[in-house]
């Protein structure tokens, strides 16, 4: 697991072993794909909105489909990862992607309401089965120095992509959404024929064997650990989507002052990460993950104290930057742990955590802000707190499996 290696590659190109900036040239197919998707992702942000003004449901009936996407949402990573492991990663980036592009179309054209609700379902299982694949190809190509920093370019594609998508998908949204829903399903279907015509199958795959089953990853005490520690940070991190907007609301702040708010965690994620990418690759592992979490917890403790629109961005500021470290070297840990037969499925769990996260952060931590904000904001500071400690209680277990991997 831990072993250097050379790039896989299947022989057929060496300008896919051309190296930018360190990283391999698939890699950047990899990134271009995921920002290419990320610029069309117009359809998810939107769909409250869609549901309302086309669709003309109800602020409960909204919330029901809602919820039922998140079921979907929920076993997509598992489900990836299993069909990456088994059948390969581009099978599973490839064959999501189209899936995901072929339902937006469905959902678009969905005739009623109960037609709505089950293919909302099937999009929600569809929308993240690439991920597993995708952070897989990163282990495949990349040492474990260099993924922190792939990761976090990935992170990096996405925020850009994002923000760039949702400027153009409100403007696009005041004349009718069906354009929104081509869009998304384009973007979907490039991202997957590029990693299919560019990025070389996975070693586990070109050998034709799938060793590896579900159980395997649930013996592994360190990596069940890990996951349930992750599972506290998405939930806190899901806040920020969830019932940040409404705590802003509450103080008499305009909605757009939540994404004044909301864009400088993008453009925080966008600065920063060129500037500490590079080195994230020397952070310990658990001293970064510690730290992430730490600062997690901290701009979370400050949004109790803030009031204003340049308070709630500072907190957020400061919050963005655990976030970072939690998310670029959280993906490098899970591919250090992961046999190279197991890491989709490896992925596909820690991809569950985030998954529970958010089904969970909407109903917990709307209960939390009923009983007051600085009750939610408190809470979720101790969550990562708690998170921290056990971060760093699973410090040596961390070292040993890395060391037994080197030797």
């Amino acid at each position: 697991m831990w072993t250097k290696q050379e790039p896989v590659t299947d022989g057929r190109s060496s300008k896919a072993q051309t190296r930018f900036g360190g990283l391999p040239g698939p890699f950047w197919i990899l990134w271009s794909g995921t920002l290419i998707n990320r610029l069309g992702t117009m359809v998810i942000p939107f769909l409250s909105f869609y549901l309302s003004r086309e669709r003309g449901l109800s602020a409960t009936e909204i919330g029901a489909v809602l919820a039922v996407l998140g079921v979907g949402g929920v076993l997509s990573q598992p489900i990836g990862g299993v069909i990456a492991d088994r059948w390969g990663r581009r099978v599973a980036l490839t064959g999501g992607m189209l899936a995901t592009g072929g339902l937006m179309l469905a959902l678009g054209y969905a005739g009623s309401t109960p037609v709505v609700i089950v293919v909302v379902f099937l999009l929600g299982i569809a929308l993240d089965l690439f991920r597993p694949a995708s952070q897989a190809i990163v282990a495949d190509l990349i040492p474990p120095e260099g993924r922190p920093r792939a990761f976090g370019m990935l992170l990096w594609a996405v925020n850009l992509g994002f923000a760039l998508s949702m400027a153009l998908g409100g403007a696009l949204a005041r004349d009718g959404f069906l354009t929104l829903f081509w869009i998304d399903a384009l973007s979907c279907a490039v991202f997957g024929v590029l990693v299919w015509r560019g990025v070389p199958e996975g070693p586990t795959r070109r050998e034709g064997i799938d060793r590896g089953r579900v159980a395997d990853v649930l013996r592994d005490r360190v990596m069940l650990i890990f996951v349930s520690l992750t599972l506290l940070c998405a939930f806190v991190f899901m806040q920020a989507l969830t019932t940040l907007p409404l705590a802003m609301e509450r103080q008499g702040l305009a909605t757009s002052s939540y994404g004044l708010v909301m864009a400088l965690n993008g453009l925080t994620i966008v600065v920063l990460q060129p500037l500490i990418g590079h080195r994230l690759g020397s952070f310990d592992r658990t001293h970064g993950l510690v730290l992430g979490m730490v600062l997690m917890g901290a701009g979370n403790a400050a949004t109790a104290w803030v009031s204003t629109t340049p308070g709630y961005a500072g907190a957020v500021a400061v919050w963005t930057v655990g976030e970072v470290l939690l998310t670029s070297i959280g993906s490098a840990l899970v591919a250090d742990l992961a046999p190279v037969h197991l890491r989709g499925r490896y992925n596909g769990l820690y991809g569950l955590a985030w998954g529970l996260g958010s089904f969970t952060a909407p109903l917990g931590g709307t209960h939390l802000l009923e009983a007051g904000a600085s009750v939610l904001w408190y809470t979720c500071a101790a969550l990562c707190a708690l998170a921290a400690v056990g971060q760093w209680a699973l410090r040596n277990p961390v070292r040993r499996r890395l060391a037994a991997d080197t030797g």
